[in-house]
């Protein structure tokens, strides 16, 4: 049984894949959130979140920059786990009673958070190639929509974040992007396109380093970039001239360079979405 879904998920993707690359040869369906104005924020996923000091951290100065007079009311959580894939993932037990309960002020004196629900949306990655992967990418279709059962039931919005290629095999993004995109039509998921910002921004600015010598991992200004797509796409916003350039105690983004991300970010996710 796992052979022939293997294999008949290869087929898919070879079908998939074998006309000429573009940004768009799999549309998105779903092109803004459901719910209100969120403001709390669970990350499900693996180390292209936690390098730099977590991609929700830049995300969440984004979004409170953008939104002083109510700065405090956003709050996010990250769950990464290296190496995983969706399936690692125990997504019932993130809405569990302990998750997201306390936190600490800029003084470091505990708060402990009572709300009706812990988050208004859940942001998912899978493996870095589980989507594309022969032997994986059924995987990635069963706990998306499992996952995202679990989330709905808990009434928050599951949405994913679609990754980006490695450095050196740039043909993984038209990939990537049509297995985030159907899995988001499928499911009726909102998908944030950063793997498309990173084609698009490598395009623009190649002198810009938005990998690890790995070839996998983000930067700084990968991480970055990542988050100023995550804003654009949750709240259908230019991030454009927003002051937010990084988090000082951990690493800053010079301005100009923060503005070009800035603009790559809202270009691409106007484009998926055909705004």
């Amino acid at each position: 049984m796992i052979r022939s879904l293997a294999m008949a998920a290869c087929l898919a993707l070879s079908c998939a894949f074998s006309a000429p690359a573009t940004a768009q040869s799999v549309k998105p369906t779903v092109t803004a959130l459901k719910g209100g104005v969120p403001k709390t924020f669970l990350f499900v996923g693996n180390s292209f979140y936690y390098y730099n000091n977590s991609m929700h951290s830049y995300f969440l100065d984004l979004a409170r920059k953008a939104d002083a007079a109510a700065a405090k009311d956003y709050r996010g959580t990250s769950v990464t786990i290296s190496g995983s894939g969706l399936n690692w993932h125990d997504m019932e037990g993130y809405f569990g009673k302990g998750m997201a309960s306390y936190s600490f002020d800029d003084q470091n004196a505990v708060t402990f958070n009572s709300f009706e629900k812990p988050f208004d949306v859940v942001v998912m990655n899978d493996c870095s190639q589980c989507p594309v992967h022969p032997q994986l990418a059924p995987l990635f279709t069963e706990y998306v929509k499992k996952h995202g059962d679990t989330i709905r039931a808990h009434k928050a919005e599951p949405v994913l974040f679609m990754t980006w290629a490695y450095e050196n095999k740039p043909e993984m993004t038209e990939q990537l992007a049509a297995a985030y995109t159907r899995e988001g039509n499928a499911n009726g998921m909102l998908v944030i396109p950063a793997g498309l910002a990173f084609a698009e921004a490598r395009k623009r600015r190649p002198d810009l380093a938005l990998y690890q010598p790995d070839r996998r991992h983000p930067t700084l200004l990968g991480t970055y970039l990542g988050a100023a797509t995550a804003y654009a796409a949750l709240y259908g916003k230019s991030p454009v001239g927003n002051p937010s350039a990084g988090l000082p105690a951990i690493g800053m983004v010079d301005k100009p360079t923060a503005a070009f991300l800035q603009e790559v970010a809202w270009d691409t996710v106007k484009s998926y979405y055909g705004r």
